[in-house]
């Protein structure tokens, strides 16, 4: 299994460094079930910010771009099914995907709620705000 880091993803799907670009796209091709690529779940949320504040990649083409990863099999997604939830909840909201991260895997290991200070996360992620 190979790790792979944040700017390893964002250069295989934003083909915007040709030289990068290059070498991402070809350990990606590289990667089989029996040989996969293993992507974090901070990878993720870093994924989807760079793609929506650097390069202004609309969230639904985001949610995509994770929807492969997870789709993928010659990929392991850390905590795959978490990710899933996150994402449906993300695709489905204005929530933040981290927020939704840090609600889903709250909710898994049976948090009565998840507290926060940020309204938005609260409204939309399903967390708690504390006043």
């Amino acid at each position: 299994m190979i790790g792979l880091d944040t700017n390893v993803l964002v250069r295989y799907f934003a083909q915007d460094d040709p030289v990068q670009a290059r070498k991402a796209t070809a350990l990606m091709e590289s990667l089989t079930a029996d040989r996969p690529g293993y992507v974090t779940q901070v990878a993720l949320i870093e994924v989807v910010w760079v793609l929506g504040r650097a390069y202004g990649v609309g969230r639904h083409e985001v949610a995509q771009v994770i929807e492969t990863l997870l789709r993928t099999k010659e990929l392991v997604v850390e905590a795959a099914e978490r990710v899933w939830k996150a994402l449906r909840l993300y695709a489905t909201s204005s929530a933040d995907f981290a927020d939704c991260l840090i609600e889903r895997t709250c909710h898994e290991v049976q948090c009565q709620y998840t507290a926060t200070f940020d309204a938005k996360a609260a409204k939309t992620a399903g967390m708690k705000l504390i006043k």
